[in-house]
């Protein structure tokens, strides 16, 4: 029987999954953090660039803070961080000189462990990723696998993928990441041991999703595989399209008699949160799902699914849905084969659905794709089809987008910024909009303290103090009273 860690995945992929990266902010995260400290986690999966994007957009809340504080928190259990290539927050290739400065920051702000998923499985941007996270402090470096079902993604590619990993001395461990959740445990039975025959001592870690129902049957035989750590969500983030649940994961594991070394009561805890948090915030709840065999065909994420739907219906042509996922199933054949993860799920279904509504395929052409194919994401696994090639070739927006000129070097951007910025201030204002980390500026500190149960109480003051027939509101409980009045010039207006 093996011995399996936990990586706790609520704060950043669950928060994905079921709340759009909008269900967590500093307050909600530093109010868990102890108990999360407690559990006896392998490492917490914690944020990516984006999710630092959306702190600054949605919540005004300075992402570079809440790292410092939730490190300080959980001093015991380090914080992931997951980068996809050469980027950092918008989606254009950053310069290797500004992802190294990036990571810097990252490491010195108390990121410990750093997460490498690249869309196309590119071992040279992984480990030129790797060696910049290690010269730049990083402790820590997981590269991933990321795992689809093609005609060209067998159990060789990943092994040599893994091999070459494997080679690099700034990688400590990979992990299968199965965005889709489509890992079964008859292809986990075959992939797994081929992966780590592959990578010696090195540690293989599972990542997969719950979305057609297989990913905790997977987990329930990756240990006995050679998979010696699972990456789970708790409560009401897990399920539906996130992650296998904690609690349910541990004790199945245990019953089949593996050990897992993680506080239960305090597990409990942590899981007990994030149900009242959704509870009180009116968040959905993840929910088992059943198995899908149409999926494995388009295999976009869950969220995805929905964001189609939607779109035909506002196009008044939710007719057409079965014809956009099988055109999609040939797009993706005839652009090499790309992984159905962001970005490529996003451009996937855009061509699909102009294929389908379009009098041509391919007679419009949006410019990520473009991007794609003139080799901005890096280079496809195979070729693209020769005629497809040619079409997009032949676009004058094609020979716009090819003179586009790279990243500004970060001398030039701090001389347009301003020289006196921090590190931190100046890889946000270079990837985003001034008026938006101006707006997060002006909000001051975050919050650090949330209470669930105090959002009932919160929402009947609101109500009743914007009332106009009502002066002053009066709560009273043993040991407290406060008293709300409305100001005179204010009632008389």
């Amino acid at each position: 029987m093996a011995e399996v860690q936990l990586i706790e995945t609520s704060l950043r992929d669950g928060n994905q999954c079921v709340w759009a990266a909008l269900g967590v902010d500093t307050a909600r995260t530093l109010t868990i953090a102890p108990v999360m400290d407690r559990v006896g986690l392998k490492a917490i999966d914690f944020t990516t660039s984006t999710h630092m994007g959306v702190a600054v957009r949605y919540k005004r809340e300075d992402p570079w803070e809440r790292i410092r504080l939730m490190a300080a928190a959980t001093p015991h259990t380090p914080l992931q961080f997951m980068s996809t290539g050469f980027r950092f927050i918008s989606w254009e290739t950053a310069s290797p000189e500004f992802m190294a400065l990036a990571f810097r920051a990252l490491a010195r702000n108390g990121i410990r462990r750093f997460c490498l998923a690249d869309p196309m499985n590119d071992v040279d941007a992984n480990t030129a990723c790797a060696r910049m996270v290690k010269q730049g402090g990083g402790e820590y470096v997981i590269v991933a696998l990321v795992f689809t079902i093609s005609p060209i993604h067998d159990d060789a590619y990943y092994a040599g993928r893994a091999r070459l990993l494997a080679d690099c001395p700034d990688v400590d461990a990979l992990y299968i990441k199965d965005p889709g959740g489509l890992l079964s445990p008859k292809r986990a039975s075959s992939l797994v041991p081929a992966i780590k025959s592959s990578i010696g001592m090195k540690p293989l870690e599972l990542h997969s999703h719950c979305t057609i129902g297989l990913a905790e049957h997977t987990y329930m035989d990756a240990p006995d595989l050679g998979v010696s750590a699972v990456q789970c969500a708790s409560g009401a983030a897990a399920d539906g399209i996130s992650n296998p649940p904690s609690g349910r994961i541990v004790a199945n594991l245990r019953a089949l008699g593996h050990t897992v070394d993680v506080d239960t009561e305090a597990l409990a805890e942590v899981e007990d949160y994030f149900i009242r948090l959704a509870q009180a915030e009116g968040l959905p709840a993840g929910r088992p799902q059943g198995f899908d065999a149409g999926y494995q065909h388009h295999q976009l994420p869950g969220g995805m699914v929905g964001t189609m739907r939607r779109h035909l219906q506002e196009s008044r042509i939710p007719h057409l849905e079965a014809a956009v996922i099988e055109e999609l199933g040939r797009v993706r054949q005839e652009l090499g084969w790309p992984i159905v993860m962001t970005p490529f799920s996003q451009i996937l279904l855009a061509q699909a659905v102009m294929n389908v509504t379009s009098r041509e395929r391919y007679s419009v052409v949006p410019d990520e794709l473009v991007r794609y194919a003139i080799g901005r994401f890096g280079k496809p696994t195979v070729p693209i089809e020769p005629w497809v090639m040619e079409r997009i070739a032949s676009l004058p927006r094609t020979r716009e987008l090819e003179a586009e000129p790279p990243m500004a070097p970060v001398e030039a951007l701090r001389n347009r910024l301003g020289e006196g910025l921090s590190d931190e201030e100046f890889l946000l204002r270079a990837t985003m909009p001034q008026s938006q980390v101006d707006a997060m500026r002006a909000a001051g500190p975050a919050a650090r303290h949330y209470d669930p149960s105090s959002r009932p109480a919160m929402e009947l003051i609101r109500k009743l103090t914007s009332r106009r027939d009502l002066t002053h509101v009066s709560l009273e409980k043993p040991g407290f009273r406060l008293v709300l009045r409305r100001s005179r010039s204010r009632a008389d207006a």
